[in-house]
């Protein structure tokens, strides 16, 4: 389905102390904060954690209890909340997926953090896995 990702960009972590989670993966894991916003639109404070190699890693804090996150925390506690693959020519991609009969939340892309195009395939599509694409907007087709 997603044969043509270029790697993983980041996996998400909802967390319901955003504090406590960075201080947890920068003491235990040697990450550093890279990036952090405020995402009013998606209810989400987001905090984009680098290590010496490998992906990013995404702490998402709900901003309310009715925001997907904070669905997702009540629902199933704190833990991964996605896998992010970056990919180029996003709109190629869902459309290629809805073609195929593959669920989506999103059928058009929308601005994620660091300006990122996002869009996400519905866990039902991927055996339970919330799985996000992501461009870069200097490289987006859309």
């Amino acid at each position: 389905m997603i044969a043509s990702a270029l790697g993983i960009h980041h996996v998400g972590l909802a967390v319901t102390d955003m504090a406590l989670a960075i201080e947890r993966y920068t003491s235990t894991l040697g990450a550093s904060v890279d990036h952090e916003a405020l995402v009013v639109e998606q209810g989400v404070h987001a905090v984009a954690l680098t290590l010496p190699s490998g992906p990013f890693l995404e702490l998402l804090a709900p901003l309310g209890d009715d925001t997907p996150v904070g669905r997702f925390l009540e629902r199933r506690g704190e833990g991964i909340h996605h896998v992010a693959y970056e990919v180029r020519g996003i709109q190629g991609h869902l459309d290629r997926l809805a073609a195929e009969g593959i669920q989506l939340i999103d059928s058009t892309p929308r601005t994620g953090l660091f300006g990122l195009q996002v869009a996400f395939i519905h866990p039902e599509s991927l055996f339970g896995v919330l799985a996000e694409l992501v461009e870069p907007r200097s490289t987006s087709h859309v």
